[in-house]
């Protein structure tokens, strides 16, 4: 076997466990798995491609056909049960623990879940969550898949490159998520990508440690880090979040060589206390993100030692349209994410999808080169044909991001077109907010937009007219947010309130939501919003 035969991330894992076998495969941090072991979690490549294995006899004997729902966090348990699954040609859907109990049934029923394979700590949570939802799906735990009885044992199919991998879920502008299909080609693309970059993001094989704080339930953590260093028999160091008190010791332990980041990361870390140990130039040798507050990108890579390497990519591209400012000249505190490389066609359009003038702002359409225009793409929008359609229109994949070209031919990053908020690296639905606010009982309208802030990118600002006055504005904003905390994940509630009379509003009574941000940002200036943002908190790991 070769890594370029691989047709499958098992067969991926497989092939670094032949030429690796006793590097360090994944690493899990003592400060990331302390609340369930009392050493840091590691295994080899020969370990984990044993673990894959045993875990793969175990599914096959359940007689499993279908989609399987992952509730296993950013655990070694994640990667076994995903892998062994893939081994046996099946996908999974990745889902977020944090997610309230009203949000989850709409990924297991939409996305067609035929089980769920959760951590022993989560198996009551959804099974109650399956059985209050009449919702006819087995919940089992990671150490009693043998009680799974489906049928009779299936046979390990043939490796497909073109076989169903993953089903992501990815928020857009009509409201509830798209589940994003994703193929094992669209994996192996992410390591392939990664690989041939070069420059600033080099990869040495069998020497990176390369570590995230993101969710394996993203495409972030659980294609590209993942890909990229199971291709190179490097290291995943995966933490289960973001910790910033423990933050660098946690990179010095870890021997971490490169680090993936979104924006909010450097923000936070360049407020920490400045101490002599933080050049860590002779340790790490590049950061890979986007999102970075060009105001801090300088700052950060001077008093920190390493290059933040900006990048621009969505789940819908995967590495078929990634770009990245992997080489020089990177134009620092621009906003810039590089050049296309040879590979990707790309070209910048008007609001009717007519190219720009060089120099111009215009929405970044992508596609490969070649006669395979979606190679290294996701395959489709599950059960949305004509969303999967529109996103590809005219034969390119539409992205609704606004980019401006520098004279050099690199890329900067303006604003986005689409109806989405980006908050600290999560694509939140303006839509989905509005539909879980429209039943609060004081509401008559509601309109939700992005405000800019200095940590997390954007922040999510609702603009309200009430059904009648209120004598307590504070009081009912903060009602309007526990509203909506009861039924989306945290960070999706509003961390601004801005009351108003009217609202600006097409003929066919449609909000105008270029004007409802101006008002939003006029309110905020003024100080006539009520901030919230401090009540906007991570609930602890149930």
């Amino acid at each position: 076997m070769s890594l370029l035969s691989a047709k499958s991330p098992r067969e991926t894992v497989a092939f670094s466990a032949q030429r690796f076998p006793d590097n360090e495969a994944l690493h899990i941090p003592l400060q990331a798995c302390a609340h369930y072991s009392h050493e840091p979690v590691s295994l080899t490549y020969r370990e984990l491609d044993r673990a894959i294995n045993e875990a793969t006899t175990l599914w096959q004997g359940t007689g499993i056909a279908g989609r399987v729902a992952l509730v296993c966090e950013n655990r070694a348990e994640f990667l076994i049960h995903w892998l062994a699954l893939n081994a046996l040609g099946l996908s999974v859907i990745p889902i977020n623990h944090e997610m309230p109990d009203q949000e989850i049934p709409y990924y297991l029923e939409h996305g067609e879940a035929v089980a769920v394979c959760t951590l022993a700590k989560h198996l009551k949570r959804f099974t109650d969550i399956c059985g209050s939802n009449e919702l006819d799906i087995p919940v089992v735990s990671c150490d009693s898949i043998s009680s799974l009885n489906l049928g009779k044992p299936i046979k390990q199919p043939a490796p497909n490159a073109d076989a169903e991998c993953a089903l992501l879920y990815t928020s857009g502008s009509t409201g509830k998520p798209k589940g994003c299909i994703l193929s094992n080609d669209y994996f192996l693309e992410q390591g392939h990508w990664y690989r041939a970059q070069g420059g600033h993001i080099e990869l040495r094989d069998g020497r990176e440690r390369l570590l995230t704080p993101l969710p394996l339930s993203h495409m972030n953590a659980m294609s590209v880090s993942t890909m990229a260093m199971f291709s190179t028999g490097g290291c995943l160091i995966q933490l289960d979040r973001f910790h910033p008190a423990t933050w660098w010791q946690t990179v010095r332990d870890s021997e971490a060589t490169a680090l993936h980041y979104l924006g909010v990361l450097p923000a936070i870390l360049l407020a920490l206390p400045e101490s002599d140990s933080d050049d860590f130039s002779g340790q790490i040798r590049f950061g890979f993100g986007a999102g970075v507050n060009p105001a801090h990108h300088e700052r950060f890579e001077q008093r920190f030692g390493f290059p933040l390497v900006e990048a621009w990519a969505m789940t819908e591209c995967g590495a078929g349209g990634a770009i990245i400012a992997s080489h020089e000249p990177r134009h620092v505190g621009t906003c810039c994410f590089g050049r296309p490389g040879e590979p990707i066609e790309w070209q910048l359009v008007d609001e009717n999808k007519k190219p720009v003038a060089k120099g111009m702002p215009g929405e970044l359409r992508v596609r490969a080169r070649g006669p395979n225009p979606k190679k290294g793409y996701f395959s489709g929008y599950l059960k949305n044909p004509e969303a999967t359609e529109e996103a590809w229109l005219d034969g390119w994949l539409n992205t609704g991001d606004v980019v401006q070209e520098l004279p050099d031919g690199n890329l900067i990053f303006v604003d986005r077109r689409k109806n989405i908020i980006r908050r600290s690296g999560e694509n939140i639905s303006a839509l989905e907010v509005e539909a879980a606010v429209s039943d609060h009982q004081d509401i008559q309208m509601a309109v939700a937009t992005a405000v800019p802030d200095e940590l997390r990118g954007d922040e999510v600002a609702l603009c309200v007219i009430l059904k009648a006055d209120t004598v307590d504005p504070k009081t009912t904003a903060e009602s309007i947010q526990a509203h909506v905390l009861e039924k989306l994940a945290y960070f999706k509630a509003p961390a601004w309130v801005i009351f108003s009379s009217s609202l600006p509003v097409t003929a066919s009574n449609k909000p105008k939501r270029a004007d409802v941000k101006t008002l939003a940002l006029k309110a905020i200036e003024e100080e006539r919003a009520i901030d919230l943002r401090h009540l906007k908190k991570r609930t602890k790991s149930v």
